[in-house]
């Protein structure tokens, strides 16, 4: 057995960046930026207005000074003359300043006859002039790779891009093998059960920012999994669920084997997650997860997340782990690094669930953290800093 972390190292060793494609901004998302982009004009593109008001020149700026109004400047229709040091422009936010202007008085800060404004007593001393560039200027920088939230799709809209190369969702193709499996609203018979892993780590896929295919359930022979295998190898990477341990009917280790699999790895101290495979068939990079529900997902959290986001061309780390406090007391630990499904509380603290049967995703989903327990950790009291992650 090797450890999560050379494990981890061994997959990012596997992984191969997808490639980049051109993308509608509308599309990008949660896509990953693939080049940095540089601003190639100034935002705003010219001095505005930052408040509805009046613009003048300050150099007559004092409580009681008569300007008179000679235009108008609004939004997309600017005032086209330079005006005098006697003279103001009705202006509204974001409109350009006139020429010959350089200050915005509020329109609360103005008495108005006709054509004329007198400025009151006690007004507001800001310009209220947003400079040119004053957001971003030219030259200004978005850094690649990047995950695209709805912050950088609004900057990038306004460096004016249309279209942005980012890196390609890397296709995953998922297996679940087993006589017993069938899909969920099938009629199970007496022997079978639903076939919930796939569902979930074509999610956990999908959150990261890959494509996921569920392919047909392979059954406990080696023709129908060498078969379901051929089906897949058009993908970036292929995930088996169950069938990877060593028993009886466990036979996905001689049915890629068949196909030509180069292992990197086969088994993990870790638990839950222990029958964790790597390796490649051909150029397709193959990883089996176990078969018990809390192990795949567990296992996916762990390793399948981080293997996406390097093959996103992301920076190649392990999922992050954050401090916290055990509520509770633990017993000691074994040789694998332990995964303990565990509820973070309001106060900050995690409480590890009563059971940790590998087989109960209703405690899972009941669980928004993995507590983190190192190999031949000592039995430990309650309020002692662990490790975990969130999920």
């Amino acid at each position: 057995m090797i450890s999560v972390n050379e494990a981890l190292e061994k997959l990012f060793a596997l992984a191969k960046v997808t490639q980049v494609e051109n993308v509608e901004l509308k599309k990008c998302l949660g896509r990953v930026l693939a080049v940095p982009l540089e601003a190639n004009r100034n935002n705003p593109p010219f001095p505005s207005s930052a408040m509805d008001g009046y613009a003048i020149n300050k150099q007559n700026l004092k409580t009681g000074t008569e300007f008179k109004v000679v235009g108008e400047s609004s939004a997309g229709h600017s005032y086209p003359s330079k005006i005098n040091n006697n003279q103001a422009v009705r202006i509204f936010t974001g409109s350009r300043i006139p020429d010959g202007a350089n200050f915005v008085i509020i329109q609360e800060d103005v008495e108005t006859f006709g054509d004329l404004i007198k400025l009151k007593e006690g007004f507001d001393r800001k310009s209220n002039i947003r400079l040119e560039g004053s957001d971003f200027s030219i030259g200004h920088k978005v850094n690649a790779p990047l995950v695209l939230g709805p912050k950088d799709i609004s900057l990038l809209a306004a460096m004016n891009f249309p279209c942005l190369d980012v890196q390609e969702k890397p296709t995953v193709a998922i297996i679940s093998t087993g006589d017993e499996l069938v899909l969920p609203g099938e009629s199970p018979n007496s022997d079978q059960i639903i076939a919930s892993n796939a569902y979930g780590i074509a999610s956990l896929c999908e959150e990261c920012g890959a494509q996921a295919r569920i392919l047909p359930i392979a059954q406990d022979s080696l023709e129908s999994i060498e078969y379901v295998i051929g089906l897949a190898q058009d993908s970036d990477l292929i995930i088996t669920i169950g069938g990877a341990s060593v028993g009886k009917y466990d036979l996905v280790n001689q049915a890629i084997d068949n196909c030509g699999f180069d292992k990197s790895f086969h088994k993990i101290a870790m638990r839950p997650g222990k029958p964790l495979m790597a390796g490649k068939i051909k150029d397709t990079l193959i990883v089996g997860l176990p078969g018990n529900p809390v192990s795949a997902l567990v296992c996916g959290y762990v390793f399948i997340k981080p293997l996406i986001q390097a093959m996103l061309g992301l920076e190649r780390k392990r999922t992050q782990q954050l401090m916290g406090l055990c509520a509770t007391s633990v017993p000691k630990n074994g040789p694998r690094e332990h995964y303990m499904r565990a509820v973070l509380l309001p106060n900050g603290s995690l409480e590890p669930i009563e059971s940790q049967d590998s087989a109960r995703l209703a405690l899972l989903s009941n669980s928004n953290a993995l507590l983190i327990r190192p190999p031949y950790a000592k039995a430990d009291p309650p309020n002692t800093p662990c490790k975990y992650i969130k999920i």
